[in-house]
């Protein structure tokens, strides 16, 4: 028997069935954009542990920061004993992310967390209950996060009951919702927000809009800056704060640091976790600092949000998309992407739309390009060709019909080339 065949038995006998796994892979090491498996064969990642190797596998540097902190302490909680790790990296966000304005910035541990935390402080600050969330639209498994989450099955269903005052609009979704017109899609959005305004939740309630810049679980959608603009601007007569969800599309995934600089998107309160710290767990709160100064001494915290080890390497990371070519990489990883799966357009017509930005591309299959009807068999077929020839993919979407690529931004050129063959046969097979 496999070393992988026997952990996958003793998995099946000791994990709970609802922790999903994509694919049999189980892994022994991995660098850069490749994974050896338990039985020694090698994976080529498109993954990226769903978005969090932006920066590759094990890379040296952080490593090398990761080993020097377990040498001098492993835990010590920020409550309780400062570290310079914690503060230094705080500082570094409240300079590097977008929006010339005063910041502070604490942390937490994952994504989930982030999203939790960003809602406590919007209803702080604000003294207001409700929060304006998109369809589509993934922010997390916790409580409150689960809560703004949009796609019930497999998400939501049994869990309720849910958050209070948590009120849906569309997303402009311009594929299905105005035939890839975006202009048309952002008023439809636009319009339904002050509908909702009039009949379903009056905005002197609405404590924040929470948003993702591009939608990462519900398919990669896109919007434009145009978009965010209105959003801004109808949000700041009725002063209700932006939160910005850049846990998936941040660290240099759409070609900048965070796709914010691209869209000129004006935020209160950022949000970023994944990619941050090349696989340790940790998420940051970054917003306007009188907006995170409002909260009680003793009201945001946690024992492990901002673990020194998870410190040490998100300042190394940083470091890394300061110093190398990570974000010049990116870019010309998601035109080598687009190009290709605008190739795979042109010749199997069960891709219906192609789309993102940088690095964060993905495209929609579908049963008829008339009818748009999603096709999740089809893209059920092809990670499943995928994973038999050892190329990690993973899908999206809310009928999971969406396959999208997340390997490391400095993917090799010549396992990026074998990966796109690898789904191209796929396709040709459906």
């Amino acid at each position: 028997m496999k070393l992988s065949d026997e952990l996958i038995k003793l998995r099946e006998k000791s994990i709970p069935k609802a922790v999903f796994q994509t694919s049999r892979c189980v892994i022994d090491h991995a660098k850069g954009s490749a994974i050896i498996d338990v039985d020694g064969n090698e994976w080529i990642d498109f993954s990226g542990g769903i978005g969090v190797v932006n920066a590759g596998h094990c890379p040296d540097k952080v490593v090398e920061a990761v080993k020097a902190q377990a040498d001098k302490f492993l835990h010590a909680c920020f409550h309780i004993s400062m570290y310079e790790g914690y503060i230094r990296l705080a500082d570094k966000l409240n300079r590097i992310t977008p929006g010339l304005f005063e910041k502070k910035t604490f942390f937490a541990n994952s994504g989930a967390e982030a999203v939790e935390n960003s809602i406590k402080i919007a209803r702080n600050y604000t003294r207001r209950p409700a929060i304006l969330c998109f369809e589509d639209a993934f922010h997390g498994r916790t409580l409150a996060a689960l809560s703004l989450t949009s796609k019930v099955m497999p998400y939501k269903t049994g869990f309720g009951p849910f958050l209070p005052e948590v009120y849906r609009v569309p997303f402009p979704y311009a594929y299905r919702m105005a035939d890839g017109n975006q202009e048309k899609a952002n008023r439809i959005v636009l319009d339904k927000i002050k509908t909702a305004f009039k009949n379903i939740v009056d905005p002197e309630n609405v404590a924040a809009i929470i948003f993702e810049p591009i939608l990462g679980e519900g398919g990669f959608i896109t919007a434009d800056a145009d978009f965010f603009r209105q959003l801004k601007e109808l949000a700041s007569q009725h002063s209700i704060l932006m939160i910005c969800d850049e846990i998936q599309t941040g660290f240099g995934r759409t070609g900048t640091l965070f796709v914010s600089e691209q869209l000129g998107i004006e935020y209160d309160i950022i949000l970023t976790a994944k990619s941050i710290a090349s696989g340790l767990p940790i998420s940051a709160i970054t917003g306007k600092a009188d907006i995170m100064d409002t909260p009680q001494v003793g009201g945001l915290g946690g024992t492990y949000g901002g673990n020194p080890l998870a410190c040490a390497a998100a300042l190394a990371t940083i470091e890394m998309f300061e110093k190398e070519d990570l974000l010049s990489n990116a870019k010309r990883t998601g035109k080598i992407i687009q190009e290709a799966f605008l190739q795979f357009k042109e010749k199997f017509t069960c891709i219906g739309d192609v789309r993102g930005l940088g690095a964060m591309m993905a495209f929609e299959l579908v049963k008829s390009r008339q009818t748009k009807e999603p096709a999740p068999d089809s893209a059920k077929l092809l990670m499943a060709h995928c994973h038999s020839k050892n190329l990690s993919i993973i899908t999206a979407g809310t009928f999971g019909n969406v396959i999208r690529i997340l390997s490391p931004l400095n993917i090799q050129k010549d396992k990026l080339a074998k990966g796109l063959a690898i789904m191209e046969e796929g396709l040709a097979q459906l």
